[in-house]
């Protein structure tokens, strides 16, 4: 598989899961790849996980994270 469409797989399973209402609750890094874990704010015990193995996959992720991390600081404030 090309390294787009692996990265378009991975952008896709995000996007989904964002869509039904998951949020990013943990992520680790390793050789292997980027672990993610989704979680329901309204149920946390509904969860989700991912491995993200290409960089852009890396990239989009931080960009998601940087985004909930303003939405969290604004609804604090």
């Amino acid at each position: 598989m090309s390294s787009f469409k692996e990265f378009a797989l991975e952008k896709e399973k995000i996007d989904l899961y964002l869509y039904e209402g998951y949020e990013i609750s943990k992520v680790t890094e390793s050789l292997d790849g980027e672990f993610v874990e989704f979680e329901k704010p309204a149920n946390r015990e509904e969860k989700q996980s991912l491995i993200l193995s290409t960089a852009d996959g890396r990239k989009y992720l931080s960009s998601i994270v940087f985004e909930q991390q303003k939405e969290r600081i604004k609804l604090e404030k």
